[in-house]
């Protein structure tokens, strides 16, 4: 695993500590699909000890966003097709309610910030810092329901997001391309308080991947390694 993306934390934070941790390195793509954990190697990273990393590793299982194959092996799970094309509708629904709600509220400071965000992710689209752009891509998608003033809304993204962050990291590194295409578009739209338009924008954009996505999980390696040799060759 790569202990980069973890800090190490207080010998005094616990459980709650290490969960949040994880569950931010899981929404902002910096764990991959299949990628395996380990308490020590946690504990270590987080400077605390393995008992507050095993009860975070229990409820992240319990969210589904991690599984456990064997008393030792804990990994970033393989998304199926299925529960994939679930949350893609789910997450138009939401998303869309919450791109309406935040064009109906957002401030010109607001609306300015989402603009420098989407300027920064196509940067890093282009150095193909993949990494960065997959947690700009997520920023700007949970700003909305921020903006929106949408607590509740943005608790149950996050729990969706715990599941489709590493997928949308692992597919735009291995050759997945838009990321950003219809942002812009929902940017006007807010500009010109046109709710409906945003939902139109924030449809297309979750939608739009899709069968990418698709080819993506039913042609995913085995294990992490040839995951990433497939990278070499994977198209969309």
């Amino acid at each position: 695993m790569n202990t980069r993306i973890l800090v190490a934390i207080n010998q005094g934070s616990l459980g709650d500590t290490v969960y949040d941790r994880l569950s931010e390195a899981l929404v902002k793509g910096r764990l991959r699909p299949n990628e395996k954990l380990t308490i020590r190697g946690l504990a270590e990273t987080l400077g605390t000890s393995p008992t507050p990393v095993r009860d975070a590793i229990m409820r992240l299982i319990q969210d589904q966003a991690l599984e456990q194959r064997s008393l030792r092996d804990v990994r970033v799970p393989l998304m199926t097709l299925e529960r994939y094309l679930e949350i893609v509708k789910i997450r138009v629904e939401l998303e869309g309610l919450s791109a309406e709600e935040a064009t109906r509220k957002a401030s010109t400071k607001q609306i300015n910030s989402l603009k420098k965000l989407i300027v920064k992710n196509e940067t890093a689209v282009n150095r193909q810092d993949w990494a960065l752009a997959t947690e700009l891509n997520q920023t700007f998608h949970f700003a909305l329901s921020e903006i929106g003033e949408m607590p509740v809304l943005r608790s149950i993204l996050q729990r969706l997001w715990l599941q489709m962050g590493p997928l949308l990291a692992g597919y735009y590194e291995f050759g997945g391309g838009g990321m950003t295409d219809h942002h812009q578009q929902l940017v006007e739209a807010m500009e010109k308080r046109n709710p409906a338009e945003a939902r139109r924008a924030i449809t297309e954009d979750i939608s739009g991947p899709v069968d990418g996505i698709k080819n993506y999980i039913m042609n995913y390696p085995d294990d992490a390694d040839a995951a990433a040799r497939a990278s070499l060759k994977y198209k969309t």
